[in-house]
């Protein structure tokens, strides 16, 4: 009766129906792991905003990287913006999509180090983004600036791939690395997106909080996994007494090529 599952289209059907369960569970894993990722960043960064504020030399130091337990960590750090050696960060957008620059201004620390601050978003100056854009200076003298402490931006991590030959002064990823090289200075790893001063004008716009509310719809794409690697065995199974049923019913009788003619 299941001699049919011996057939060439039943082993096939079978090694695929084989491959997939294990193929959807594990899919299904790894939307759950996604979803315990998120469920974790979003504590992080939660907790980081709401702590006190501490001094930026205290969590990180030059060459150093900025560990994942410290994203958003709120810091604070005096000294002074060096604006003459000010670069803008290429093809970043604010919050209605529009295409511009951050603004990446090393600040100076009162014992001589740097630390790198992105001051914001402002918009480009036209559509081919190669002419230095207009930039609002940030306040004169010895400040104290606040912000979330940030790690390095790598092509991994963001997309962004980093280009080379680039207009001068502008760069396409945040490396404290790169700018340690290009100013010749100690450079602490990681930046800082400022959150205070805030500038008289409204621009740079200061960056916004990270979302740390939303979980997305990972755990919802597990579960769904989880289904279709259930419901393989579930159609394979319908399928097989399907054509069992099939080949269980009588072939039906062939019509007789003509009728004999009736008799007088």
């Amino acid at each position: 009766m299941y001699r049919f599952l011996l057939s060439r289209q039943w082993v096939i059907l079978t090694l695929v129906a084989v491959a997939l369960i294990p193929t959807m569970i594990e899919l299904g894993f790894w939307q759950l792991h996604r979803h315990e990722q998120r469920v974790a960043l979003n504590k992080v960064i939660a907790d980081s905003l709401a702590a006190e504020p501490v001094a930026a030399e205290s969590m990180t130091s030059p060459g150093a990287e900025v560990g994942k337990a410290d994203l958003y960590r709120r810091v604070t750090a005096k000294g002074r913006f060096d604006t003459a050696h000010e670069v803008v960060v290429r093809r970043r957008t604010n919050a209605d999509d529009e295409v511009g620059f951050h603004v990446l201004t090393p600040f100076v620390l009162d014992d001589g180090k740097v630390l790198l601050v992105n001051r914001g978003w402002i918009p480009a100056d036209g559509p081919s983004q190669t002419a230095f854009p207009k930039i609002p200076a940030p306040a004169g003298g010895e400040i104290t600036v606040t912000g979330r402490l940030m790690p390095d931006q790598t092509t991994a991590e963001s997309g962004i791939k980093d280009v080379q030959g680039l207009p001068d002064r502008q760069v396409m990823l945040i490396s404290s690395e790169q700018q340690a090289e290009r100013l010749g200075r100690q450079v602490l790893g990681g930046y800082v997106e400022m959150t205070a001063p805030e500038p008289g004008d409204g621009t740079p716009e200061l960056l916004p909080a990270p979302d740390h509310d939303s979980i997305g719809n990972h755990m919802a794409y597990a579960v769904q996994w989880w289904l279709f690697a259930a419901g393989v065995p579930v159609g394979w199974v319908v399928l097989a007494r399907r054509e069992v049923r099939d080949r269980a019913q009588p072939a039906p009788r062939e019509q007789t090529e003509a009728e004999e003619p009736a008799t007088v």
